[in-house]
């Protein structure tokens, strides 16, 4: 079984996912739409499937209400918050 640093590390892979998790660190919540104007050339369809996947790792929170349009925010849970503090931690870091 790997250790914990690995699981992590596992559901971090991929391009762009510490990327939406320090964005959206930054802020309390944002809407997709905002979110996506902070990432700079991430495309729609990556964005939704980088959320959703990070969603289902229990790293970040969705929030539905239903209007029209829909009105979608995102948020950090726990977990993606102390995730967010480590690449906080690692930004500090002068390669």
């Amino acid at each position: 079984m790997p250790c914990a640093a690995d699981r992590l590390l596992r559901k971090l892979w991929g391009q762009w996912k510490t990327h939406v998790i320090y964005v959206l660190g930054e802020q309390q919540a944002c809407r997709f739409g905002v979110l996506r104007r902070r990432i700079a050339g991430i495309s729609p369809k990556v964005l939704t499937t980088r959320l959703r996947e990070l969603e289902a790792d229990g790293l970040v929170w969705r929030e539905q209400e239903n209007s029209i349009p829909p009105k979608v925010t995102y948020g950090l849970t726990k977990a993606g918050r102390a995730v967010h503090a480590v690449l906080k931690d690692i930004e500090q870091i002068d390669l």
